[in-house]
This record gives structure tokens, sequence and C-alpha cells, in this order.
């Protein structure tokens, strides 16, 4: 037996992230499987398992179908497929917003079963008490402001937030309220440039901006879209890769090759041994 003892690598937790407030901008993706989070897992500080997974992988047309069921699924995934990266997996719509109890059964669920090290909240009116909640009894939580896609069926869309002296002023009460009741950081989505840095400055814990401001304390963007996977992305998103090009030439490539009948080849198919 060798001598030697593998590095054992340790995985990233909330104080580490909320340490990093006006330092180095904290890189944080989407993941939803296990093969995505270990090529992500390298490059990022932090994995959410978002919501959004109903959207982009299940094809919903909006978060609002997405049950606790899933997420749980979809974080034990990206847990067996992360080492380093910390792993914040959403709390669904209506899972969370009732009674703090409520709220304290289903994340404390979500934790035990998927090994994850934080949920995060859509932190709308009233949700602040049960951030404190949560986090009193030792569940680590992410608050999420501005474009709250939990609440599409309210506002009758994804729209930008903050355009507005009154939107502005709620949205930066909300940020504070879940600072104050113990998030680690806050997710700012969607509103105007000037009040998410507005946002940074005020509260003692990390923005993580998407369709914000690169003043925030980190960026994140769902994985699929920066990844060119889809035809229509968001305002705020930067392609990095063509992936639908490259899968659709792929998959024409296949599908000629079974037509022709060149594969499988020589190369693909077992021949019986002579003798």
């Amino acid at each position: 037996m060798s001598s030697q003892r593998q590095e054992t690598v340790r995985r990233l937790t909330a104080p580490d992230i909320a340490a990093r407030k006006g330092g180095v901008p904290i890189v944080c993706l989407t993941a939803y499987t296990a093969p995505v989070a270990e090529i992500l897992d390298d490059h990022c500080d932090l994995l959410l398992v978002g919501d959004s997974v109903g959207m982009v992988v299940h094809g919903l047309p909006n978060t609002v179908g997405v049950t606790l069921d899933m997420m749980i699924l979809h974080g034990q995934a990206v847990m067996r497929g992360s080492r380093k990266a910390m792993v914040v997996v959403d709390l669904p719509f209506g899972s969370y917003e009732g009674s703090a109890e409520m709220a304290y059964a289903n994340a404390a669920r979500v934790m035990k079963e998927t090994g994850c090290n934080a949920v995060k909240v859509e932190a709308g009116p009233a949700v602040a008490e049960n951030i404190d909640y949560l986090v009193k009894r030792g569940i680590p939580v992410m608050g999420h402001v501005g474009l709250r896609p939990q609440a599409v069926m309210v506002d009758g869309g994804f729209r930008a937030k903050g355009k507005t002296d009154h939107e502005r002023a709620r949205i930066l009460d909300e940020a504070r309220a879940a600072a104050e009741s113990g998030a680690f950081a806050v997710v700012v989505e969607g509103v105007a440039e000037g009040l998410a840095r507005e946002i940074t400055g005020a509260i003692d814990v990390p923005t993580i901006g998407i369709g914000a401001s690169a003043g925030c304390d980190g960026q994140i963007l769902v994985t699929d879209d920066m990844l060119g996977l889809f035809d229509w992305t968001p305002k705020f998103v930067r392609r990095y890769g063509d992936l639908r090009g490259e899968i659709t030439k792929a998959v024409a490539g296949y599908a000629d090759d079974v037509r022709q009948r060149r594969f499988p080849g020589p190369a693909e198919i077992y021949f019986a041994k002579a003798g």
C-alpha cells in the first residue's frame, strides 16, 4: 500500500463565501447533473442547483411547477459530481413562504437528503423572518431579491426591477432584511445597474449578480444559457460557447452515417474469435 495519503479536498462553505465580501469576485454557475457539476467544479466557487432546472431540463414554462422531490434529485446528482465548490439548492415555490416551521422542515429535508451546504430562498415580503428561523437552527441560507422567478404569476412575466423609486426602495429593503436575518449572501437579479451597486454597498454580505452589475461581489449565470444551448437567452447572458450548434452538427453526422450504413464500422463491432 502506498504511504502517500490521497489529498483531501475541502468543500467551500457559507463562511468562506461570506468572507469574500469586497474581495476577489465569487464565480457561480447553475448545475443540475453530476457530469456537468464535475466539469464546473474546478472553476467555480459555488454551484447553484436552481429551480431553473424546471425550465432548462424539464421544459416547464416557469419555475412554479418545480417540486421539492425534483430539487432533491438534482441536488444529489450535483453533490456526487462535485468536490470543491459550495453547493446551494433552491427551495421551490410553496415550500418556505408559509410558516417558519414548514420552511425548516423542507430545508432540513433538502440538507439531509442531498448533503448540500445551503439552501436559497427568494426573499420577498415576510420571508426574512423565515430566513432568521432557519439560520438560528443551523441551516445556511442564501437570499434572492429583484426579479424573483417564483413571483412570475404576480408580475405577469419576467421583467427587470428597480426602475421606479418605490420599487428600488422595496428591493433595497428586502436585501437589507435578508442580510440582517442571517443570509450569508444575496443574489441580485434583473435590476437597474445603479440599484445593484447600491445594494452591494448597503449590506455586509456578498451580492451575487445576474443581470445586475459588475460591481456585485460575484456573478452567476444559468450554465445552459452561457454555453449556447438555447436559441434565445436573456439580455444579461454572454454566450461563451455554441453547444447547440456543436450538438446539432454531431447528431446530423451520426444520423447521416446510420442512414448510409457507415455506422457502426469495423472499429465499433465485436467479432467472434477464430477457433
